[in-house]
C-alpha cells in the first residue's frame, strides 16, 4: 500500500480522525523505517501448469531421447524470436561505447522477425528473417528450404522430430500449418513427429538458449536495417558454430485456413497420442 492508502485505512478501519494522524510524508518515512519500503518484484511465483504438464514432459523426454539415439531420426528445434523494430531504437541495450538512439521509441516503419531451426546434436542454427507477417506458410517455407539444403547430409534419416512451442501459427490444430506439414511429408517422403512443449514452459525448447546468446551478441547496438540484423547473425557463435542466416522476401497473408470438411479429411493422415492429442502428432508419407 502507498502511504496515502495506509493513512486512509487508519481512518476507515481504526477510527482515527484526519487531525489525529500525521501527514502522508511522515507516514511514508515511518513505514520505510519499519522495512516496508519498495523492493524489486521477485520472480518467485511458480510457473503456471496445466493438468497435462507433467505427462507432456515425460513424453517429450522419451521422444527426444529415442530420436537422439536413432540414426534414422533427426531432431530439430524450431521457434521464432519476437519481432525487432528496425531503426535507431535503444531497445534498453547497454554498450561500452557511446551509442545514440532516438529519444522516443516511435512506431517503427518495419519490423523483422527471426525464425530459427536449430539442431541440438550438432549445434547448427539456421535463421530466416522476414519483414512480412509471421504465418504458418512462412514457417513451412523455411522448413522446406532448410531440408532441401541439408537432406543430402542426412540421407539415412527417415523421420524428423520437431520440438516447438504450441504457438498460434504452428500448433497442431492450426489447419494451414498441418496442411503444409502434411505436404512436406509427401514432398520429401519423410515422416514427421511433432513434439510440443507444454504451455508456459517454452524456455525448455532448445532454441531458446540460442536466442539468449544472440541478445547478448547485439546488446547495445542499433539494429537499423535488416542487413544489420543479418550481419550480426553471421558473426554470432553458439558453441563455436556460426548460424546460417537467410532473408525471405516473400509476402505472407494472414488468416489462411482450411474448411472444416477439408481439415476432417486431413485428420485421417494424422496420428495423435491418446490423452495428449494436441502435443504429440505423427504424419507418415502416403506410400508407407
Amino acid at each position: 500500500m502507498s502511504a496515502a492508502e495506509v493513512r486512509k485505512q487508519l481512518i476507515l478501519q481504526k477510527g482515527y480522525s484526519d487531525k489525529e494522524l500525521p501527514c502522508e510524508e511522515t507516514i511514508r518515512t515511518k513505514v520505510n523505517k519499519l522495512g516496508y519500503y519498495p523492493t524489486m518484484v521477485q520472480k518467485s511465483k511458480p510457473i503456471k501448469k496445466i493438468p497435462e504438464t507433467d505427462a507432456i514432459f515425460v513424453q517429450i523426454h522419451k521422444v527426444n531421447k529415442e530420436a537422439d539415439e536413432n540414426e534414422k531420426a533427426l531432431r530439430i528445434s524450431m521457434d521464432a524470436k519476437a519481432g525487432i523494430p528496425l531503426g535507431f531504437f535503444s531497445r534498453n541495450g547497454k554498450s561500452r561505447i557511446k551509442v545514440k538512439a532516438l529519444d522516443h521509441d516511435f512506431k517503427p516503419d518495419e519490423r523483422v522477425i527471426p525464425f530459427g531451426i536449430f539442431l541440438p546434436q550438432s549445434d547448427e542454427l539456421y535463421v530466416y528473417l522476414t519483414t512480412s507477417n509471421f504465418t504458418s506458410d512462412f514457417i513451412a517455407d523455411c522448413l522446406c528450404d532448410f531440408w532441401t539444403n541439408v537432406k543430402s547430409r542426412f540421407s539415412q534419416v527417415e523421420t524428423l522430430v520437431i520440438n516447438q512451442d504450441n504457438g498460434p501459427q504452428n500448433n497442431s490444430r492450426r489447419t494451414q500449418f498441418m496442411k503444409r506439414i502434411t505436404n512436406f511429408v509427401d514432398q520429401f517422403q519423410i515422416s514427421i513427429n511433432l513434439a510440443y512443449y507444454p504451455p508456459y514452459h517454452s524456455k525448455h525448447n532448445p532454441i531458446e538458449r540460442v536466442w539468449g546468446v544472440l541478445e547478448n551478441h547485439w546488446n547495445g547496438s542499433l539494429l537499423d536495417t535488416i542487413k544489420t540484423v543479418f550481419n550480426f547473425l553471421r558473426t554470432m557463435t553458439w558453441n563455436g558454430v556460426h548460424p546460417i542466416p537467410s532473408v525471405v522476401r516473400k509476402t505472407y497473408a494472414k488468416g489462411v485456413k482450411l474448411t472444416k470438411q477439408a481439415m476432417n479429411q486431413l485428420e485421417t493422415r494424422i496420428q495423435r497420442l491418446t490423452g495428449l492429442e494436441k502435443y504429440f502428432v505423427s504424419i507418415k508419407p502416403l506410400n508407407t
